[in-house]
């Protein structure tokens, strides 16, 4: 038994010495074979796709709906009432929610529904004065576009409306066009005919799918476009606060009006004010206190109908009493539309005048990309909350499909409320229900209820919006940013001083184009880095971030870390690379070989290519050989149709490892 081990011992140590042997015969013999077939899968790569196709295959991409779940083609086999649901399904999202729906989940949205109700009535009648329109606008922008937002939408927790940011934009935006508007009446249709154009444009977005176009305007950008927006907010609230009668919305001519009432006390009148900042510190305190006891929540949800039941109480005895004293009287919003049995029609009152057309289509256009930006901001932030997705495209549909709808029946511009969806979510809603019965209630209340907000003072309103203003200006969020990229701050510090000093079409134009020139800069500076390889592995680092990073005797390792070798970077890039091998020559060590670690260039032109043949005739003449080392698809293409591939003796490695190990051991494999 112990021969037969011993034997067995034997055979297995001959054949390992075997295969041992035959394998170093192996490497001996067919290395440079490998080396070679390696090198050649580098350089004779398949041809990359035309710009043509790449053209056509991203137009495609973004028009061409991906497959889902519940399109036909996946249920061709099923019972026809399985395909109609389906497709009704995906026509109107709120039919998955009745699925698996019941009498609990109906409670929380109802009791949802109401608590929005109580918050969303005072906060679309401020609004709506913000946007210089009637009360009853905001309440009709509460009826109609959440209704039809709960059938289309993908959201299931963001809330529909009027907003702040939107009203102010809409109206300093049409006050720029100084056209002849003499009434009121004028203004509103001017108002209509915007919001029904920004609704075209959001439904052109959402079909053709360009929901994507919202992931070009950088979250820094909207951090300062909204701080600035809610400067201007505050600044136009003081005005209502103040009882100040003007119509300048400008950031100099409103502090102009606010300091002249100071000097002369008859301008404005004192009760306004005292009835406003009392019940905003209210507000403000209920907040407070929601915040730290999360039991007194519903407390800040009720605390504006609260105040404008108390203020308007206050503003009647005031007004009764003191009638013939106009300084004491305070402004009241006074009769206000009501008592239909739905929002009247507004389908004659559009302008399609050829003079204003196309003033109103521009700024119908701007507003549509504030709000669906906005508005999906919001609904991805309390999605992620309850673990569901949202489709942007869907999204924008719907709000393009609400506004159409909504400017025909007496609406102005609504997006998605970060305030009334925060109080949506925070009532424990389930699904798009919530907006339904909120829909519901403030038609109930514009019904029966407006008689009593004749004494409503215009100065509990500018209190309502103002006690908004906080949370549009994150100032946290501003640190952040300042901390981590002082470009991106650059972008929001833009936006913010262009929206403030100028106008929101500038500071949101200030932003982008900061934001697109940091991608460029970034893009094409002459960003190299010196690499070696790190102690003990077979990686390679930068050796100012690995100061570990041991130097290659005879080669010179650079890493490219710009995406695109061009005009404005190549010959940079040359000079340094030289500078580099220049300075190390007059030393006891010597170059030998240059590697140019190529894996992050994604592109290259014919200045770049150009640079790369005279630092190889320059390498060459001192000499010193090339190496391309892990050169991306499209790149590799463009050096071997420049014949650069050759020129360099076919020294092009799939990594810097294999690039280094034949500059070593002087086995540059020839293609």
């Amino acid at each position: 038994m112990c021969r037969n081990s011993s034997n067995s011992e034997m055979v297995a140590s001959k054949k390992s010495t075997l295969e041992k042997s035959t394998l170093e015969k192996i490497t001996l013999e067919e290395v440079l074979d490998i080396e070679k077939n390696m090198s050649q899968w580098v350089v004779n790569p398949p041809d990359p796709p035309s710009m043509l196709r790449q053209v056509v295959d991203n137009i495609k991409d973004i028009l061409v709906p991906h497959p889902h779940p519940n399109t036909f083609s996946s249920l061709r086999n099923q019972p026809f009432s399985k395909r109609a649901f389906a497709f009704f399904k995906n026509l109107f999202p709120i039919l998955a929610s009745f699925q698996n729906y019941n009498a609990q989940k109906f409670k929380c949205d109802f009791m949802a529904g109401l608590i929005l109700a109580i918050f969303a009535i005072p906060q679309c009648m401020g609004n709506a004065t913000l946007a210089q329109l009637s009360p009853e606008y905001g309440l009709y922008t509460g009826i109609v576009p959440p209704l039809i937002y709960a059938l289309l939408a993908s959201s299931r927790e963001m809330v529909i409306g009027p907003g702040s940011v939107d009203s102010l934009l809409l109206s300093s935006m049409i006050q720029t066009l100084k056209l002849p508007i003499h009434d009121s009446i004028g203004y509103t249709h001017l108002v209509f005919t915007v919001t029904f154009f920004a609704g075209i444009f959001q439904l052109a977005f959402g079909l053709f799918r360009f929901g994507f176009l919202v992931e070009y305007i950088s979250q820094s950008t909207i951090v300062g476009f909204l701080a600035a927006a809610a400067v201007g907010i505050g600044l136009q609230q003081l005005k209502g606060l103040f009882g100040i009668d003007t119509n300048k919305t400008a950031l100099f001519s409103v502090l102009k009006s606010l300091w002249t009432s100071f000097k002369n006390q008859s301008l404005w009148h004192p009760y306004n004010f005292v009835i406003g900042f009392s019940f905003l510190c209210f507000i403000l305190f209920t907040r407070f206190l929601g915040k730290r006891n999360k039991k007194l929540l519903w407390l800040s949800h009720v605390a504006p109908l609260l105040s404008i039941i108390a203020s308007s109480i206050i503003a009647y005895k005031i007004n009764v009493h003191e009638h013939q004293v106009k300084d004491y009287r305070v402004e009241v919003l006074g009769p206000i539309k009501g008592g239909g049995s739905l929002n009247p029609s507004s389908f004659n009152q559009l302008i399609f005048d050829s003079k204003v057309v196309v003033h109103l289509m521009r700024i119908g256009l701007n507003i549509a990309i504030i709000s669906f930006t906005g508005s999906i901001a919001v609904g991805r932030s309390f999605a992620s909350l309850k673990g569901h997705s949202i489709y942007p495209n869907r999204e924008v549909v719907s709000l393009g499909i609400m506004n159409i709808v909504g400017s025909l029946t007496s609406c102005y511009i609504a997006s998605g409320s970060l305030s009334r969806s925060a109080v949506n979510y925070d009532a424990g809603s389930e699904t798009v229900v919530s907006n339904i019965v909120m829909a519901l209630t403030v038609l109930l209340s514009l019904k029966f209820l407006t008689g009593l907000l004749y004494f409503t003072p215009k100065a509990m309103l500018a209190a309502i919006i103002l006690s908004a203003v906080p949370g549009l200006i994150d100032l946290k969020k501003a640190r952040e940013i300042w901390k981590v990229d002082k470009m991106d701050f650059l972008a929001c510090a833009g936006a913010f001083f262009g929206v403030l000093f100028a106008s929101p079409e500038i500071g949101l134009a200030v932003g982008i184009t900061i934001s697109f020139a940091k991608i460029i800069l970034t893009s094409v500076q002459p960003a190299i880095a010196v690499i070696g390889r790190l102690p003990g592995t077979d990686s390679f680092g930068d050796v100012q971030q690995y100061p570990m990073a041991l130097n290659i005797p005879g080669v010179f390792i650079v890493s490219l870390k710009s995406a695109w070798l061009c005009f404005a970077n190549a010959n940079l890039v040359e000079e340094m690379i030289e500078r580099w091998v220049n300075n190390e020559k007059g030393g006891e060590s010597t170059f030998h070989h240059v590697i140019i670690d190529a894996s992050s260039l994604t592109n290259i032109d014919t200045t770049g290519i150009a640079s790369l043949v005279e630092l190889n005739k320059n390498m060459t003449s001192r000499g010193v050989k090339l190496a391309i080392a892990n050169p991306r698809w499209h790149v590799i293409h463009k050096l071997r149709l420049a014949n650069f591939v050759s020129k360099i003796g076919g020294r092009v490695f799939l990594s810097v490892g294999e690039a280094v190990d034949a500059c070593v051991t002087t086995k540059m494999v020839a293609v």
